[in-house]
């Protein structure tokens, strides 16, 4: 199935960029163009990328969560 009928990048392609790492629509943009033109597909991206492992994601967790022994601020 087509997700960008602007430039012809179907659902695999996007998993298999995904796989590949590209986490973001802008990920995704970067590989194959889906997107990049009217837009209309960036939400199937985002529904297709969802909240699952994304190494990139995972660094700005480890970021976010404050350093061990020193207290949560408030």
């Amino acid at each position: 199935m087509y997700v960008c009928s602007c430039f012809g990048v179907t659902e695999q392609q996007v998993k298999d960029h995904a796989a590949a790492g590209a986490c973001t629509p802008r990920q995704i943009a970067s590989a194959c163009k889906a997107g990049t033109d009217c837009g209309s597909c960036v939400r199937t991206i985002q529904a297709m990328l969802g909240r699952g492992a994304c190494p990139r994601r995972e660094l700005l967790d480890r970021k976010r969560t404050p350093a061990e022994g020193l207290p949560e601020a408030a």
